[in-house]
């Protein structure tokens, strides 16, 4: 099967595990204060900015337990976004109230946000859809003249920039994912932002217990006795990084810059000879001054062939799939809207495969069977 989503591992991250092993200490340690080191230095902000989690859905919950998120609270969601923004608003007892999006982009736009706002709204979540930037500088000059706290759900960002300011820093919390469908993985995990460092000193209180201090080693060093003592200032829970998944990241963000090549080399290779085939539409370009991530590759085709050509692109052996369904539909969220441009890019939009282990024989593959499939749908549709 040529899968939409695959990690690049090898040699490398196993000698960054095994070294690990070895040294004896597994836990959250100095590789941890590494990859985080070399993630803020990726996106150009100060260490001090960036803290790691178990994943980015737990970066998430943080990130509104940070803001402040909680019962009488709104927060605007793109309805195409993925199910652990809305729970994460549910979950604080907020209500999340889903906005529209550009159907060929699938991000939000700024009227789309503010069109959603009212006066119980206290965030506005932003996806970058594809890893594609979207609108995201108007959106965050509305968040700042409304006085409105802005969460950039960035895990289809890594590498995303606009007017050469990496995505997820915009707004005041930025969140990533580093688990297995991701263009870095580091086995899973995630990686939380701030704007202001003191809610990264909050959040890691937060995400070890609420405890004052790490017991062990570290606090030995800092105290002559009774170092296993606890303070503990809040209520926090255990969800912190540990060194052997952080060394598999530490070596992927080496490895960042070829994985986007490569993928870059994929996705000029579909724009081109795809380009043309009647019915499809490729992905909106990027405006100048946005670089892209390229985490997906969408096309779009009429709503009546949709769907049996996934069903025969499967039976050929490749895998496609729908990024993201949409959240106004899911019952549990209690929405009662109409979203025109969001439903018609999920009754129309696919995504293709793409990660940089495709061969060039995948990629041909995937050219042809859509191309066949395409036209030989249209064509019975038309009859």
């Amino acid at each position: 099967m040529i899968n939409v989503f695959q990690p690049s591992l090898g040699e490398e991250e196993l000698d960054a595990v095994r070294a690990v092993f070895e040294s004896n200490w597994i836990g959250k340690g100095a590789k941890v204060d590494e990859f985080e080191r070399t993630f803020a230095a990726h996106l150009g902000v100060d260490a001090a900015n960036v803290m790691s989690v178990t994943s980015c859905t737990e970066a998430t919950f943080l990130a509104m337990e940070l803001a402040g998120v909680g019962p009488g609270c709104e927060v605007v969601v793109p309805t195409v976004s993925f199910v652990s923004v809305a729970n994460a608003v549910a979950a604080h007892g907020a209500r999340p109230v889903f906005c529209d999006v550009d159907p060929r982009t699938l991000n939000p736009t700024a009227e789309h946000v503010e069109a959603a706002l009212t006066s119980a709204t206290k965030a506005v979540v932003v996806l970058h859809y594809g890893g594609h930037p979207g609108d995201i500088e108007r959106i965050a000059a509305l968040c700042r003249d409304r006085g409105l706290l802005l969460i950039e759900d960035a895990a289809n960002a890594v590498a995303s920039t606009a007017g050469g300011r990496a995505c997820g820093t915009f707004g005041d919390f930025g969140v990533w994912s580093f688990d297995h469908g991701k263009i870095a993985v580091a086995v899973d995990g995630g990686i939380l932002y701030a704007r202001d460092p003191a809610h990264v000193e909050r959040g890691r209180k937060l995400a070890y217990f609420g405890l004052e201090a790490f017991s062990g080693f570290s606090q030995a060093e800092r105290s002559a006795n009774r170092w296993w003592d606890i303070e503990v200032s809040e209520f926090g829970r255990r969800s912190i990084m540990n060194d052997v998944l952080a060394a598999v990241g530490c070596v992927q963000l080496r490895r960042l810059p070829d994985f986007l090549r490569r993928r870059g080399e994929i996705v000029a290779r579909y724009d081109r000879e795809l380009a043309g085939l009647p019915g499809l539409a490729l992905p909106p370009r990027l405006p100048e001054g946005h670089v892209g991530s390229h985490y997906f590759y969408w096309v779009q085709m009429a709503a009546d062939i949709r769907d049996d050509v996934a069903a025969d692109l499967y039976r050929r052996g490749i895998y496609t799939t729908l990024r993201y369904p949409l959240l106004h539909k899911v019952r549990a969220y209690g929405a009662d809207v109409r979203l025109p441009g969001a439903e018609r890019a999920a009754a129309t939009t696919l995504c293709l495969p793409l990660h940089q282990g495709l061969s060039d024989a995948d990629v041909t593959a995937v050219v042809a069977a859509l191309t066949e499939t395409v036209t030989a749908r249209s064509a019975r549709e038309a009859s």
